[in-house]
């Protein structure tokens, strides 16, 4: 009862509306660089110079550290204080974003793009956890469908505003834009977020090289296949090696007594169901609009603005039905709108794969992306509510940070997939041949985000008593504070 009175303390303190906008301001940053560099390439080659290879480190560097960083990020957040903490990534972040802006050449820019990652890997798992800390329980679901709409967004609106800024500003605009926003949200951050921590939350040096080591293995196996060869010997040497740290992390994580990321999470089906159907929606995701900006600029010959604008539709849609879908997932509960958003967004694409051509018009396009950004936004809002609920209080931390590092992984994995299909089936030669590779290219994202809505059935639904399923998660939530550490998590409802 005391825990419960002080939570309601700290969340006073801190003020709910400050919390929602503060971390979605900065989880909009974080996700924004993810796609904002992509269509900025030809102008940073013209200015900075480089081989492709080189450029194409722009884009990894950062998805890089961010992925393979995220666990230790939230992980430094629980131990040492989780505002404490978001504020040293957001400043990382900030003047890094300055350095990228500046730099004089490329590799001078792949190393700032680095350091972007390690800035957002720290700040961006806090900024659930400083939410959650900070929103009543019974708004939580519409607090999550604002967070969850701006980092939606981000991730999916980076091409616009990354084209926009290059063609009507400069590229390096795309990095200045972080700073002023970065400078403003530091001292309001300061005194507007209350401060929190794990409960005996404690540091894991093996499981922090395990993960960091794998993830970076793995990624960097996936993200240079396509340009190397996937029989380069580092490629086969980051996937190999990726694979073997990380079934060295698993085994810690369930022999260890204090582990980063305790593997009973995933005795819990909501835990593994929602994390399982992250991975693969960010997978599908992230290739298709990949590639789909390219589409309607090399092929279709829309200007970078004029493309994106055209994806309006897909990319604007989280602002319009993710805070709607919050709702509703208070209603109904988040697994029915999570497996029904991903199933629309796989059928989208389906749409897309059928009637894209080397002139299709952009009306035969419409359908496709209107259901592709209505099912991402059904998903964002009621899966980061799902992830913080199937877990304890105190690990929710843990549990942001294995979601999003996942979410990074899966988008990493997209890109090299689909890039790799698109290389396999067809090319940059002509408008043809592009399409013939974009076509198979996107069967496969849309299989794999209709996979993800199949792992988001797995997750428990509600059950038929009258109670509330935030009121059976608070119930289990209580039940398993009392459990000795031993005791596996039960199956969430």
């Amino acid at each position: 009862m005391s825990g419960t009175v002080e939570s309601e303390k700290t969340a006073i303190r801190g003020g709910a509306v400050w919390a929602l906008l503060l971390t979605s301001a900065a989880g909009f940053m974080a996700a924004l660089d993810n796609l904002v560099v992509t269509t900025a390439l030809p102008s940073i080659r013209e200015d900075l110079g480089g081989a492709l290879d080189d450029l194409e480190w722009t884009v990894s560097a950062y998805t890089l550290t961010f992925a393979v960083l995220l666990m230790f990020g939230a992980a430094l957040g629980d131990r040492f204080g989780r505002r404490r903490l978001f504020l040293t990534g957001l400043a990382v972040f900030t003047g890094a974003s300055a350095a990228a802006a500046m730099a004089p050449g490329i590799d001078s820019l792949i190393a700032a793009r680095a350091v972007q990652g390690v800035g957002a890997a720290i700040m961006m798992p806090l900024t659930l956890t400083l939410l959650t800390v900070a929103v009543p329980a019974a708004k939580r679901g519409m607090a999550f469908g604002i967070w969850g709409a701006v980092n939606g967004l981000a991730v999916a609106s980076g091409p616009l505003i990354g084209g926009s800024l290059t063609e009507h500003v400069s590229w390096h605009w795309i990095f200045w834009l972080n700073v002023p926003v970065g400078l403003a949200l530091l001292p309001l951050a300061r005194l507007r977020l209350a401060e929190s921590r794990g409960t005996g939350a404690r540091l894991d040096p093996l499981g922090t090289v395990l993960a960091s080591g794998g993830l970076f293995g793995i990624v960097y196996g996936l993200v240079r296949g396509p340009a190397d060869g996937w029989t380069d010997q580092l490629v086969l040497t980051g996937l190999f090696a990726g694979t073997a740290l990380l079934t060295g992390f698993v085994v810690h994580g369930s022999r260890a007594a204090h582990p980063m990321l305790p593997m009973r999470l995933f005795r819990s089906r909501a835990f593994a169901g929602i994390n399982a159907a992250s991975l693969l929606m960010f997978l599908g995701m992230f290739g298709s609009i990949f590639l789909l900006s390219q589409y309607m600029q090399g092929v279709l010959g829309y200007s970078p603005t004029e493309a994106g604008l055209r994806m309006l539709p897909w990319t604007g849609m989280p602002m319009l039905v993710a805070p709607v879908a919050g709702y509703l997932a208070d209603r109904v509960g988040g697994r029915p709108v999570v497996a029904a958003g991903l199933f629309l967004q796989a059928l989208g694409l389906g749409w897309l794969a059928a009637v894209v051509t080397a002139d299709a018009p952009y009306g035969t396009q419409l359908p496709g992306l209107i259901m592709s950004g209505i099912g991402m936004s059904l998903y964002f809002a009621p899966a980061s509510h799902l992830v913080m609920s199937s877990v304890r209080v105190e690990e929710q931390g843990i549990a942001s940070g294995a979601n999003n590092a996942l979410r990074e992984v899966g988008g990493a994995l997209g890109v090299a997939v689909m890039a790799s299909i698109f290389s396999a089936q067809g090319g940059y030669e002509t408008a043809a041949t592009f399409v013939d590779g974009l076509r198979p290219a996107l069967v496969v994202g849309a299989g794999a985000v209709a996979l993800a809505g199949a792992a988001a059935l797995v997750i428990p639904g509600r059950r038929r008593s009258g109670k509330s399923a935030l009121v059976q998660e608070e119930t289990v939530a209580q039940e398993e504070t009392a459990m000795p550490e031993g005791v596996p998590v039960a199956t969430r409802v």
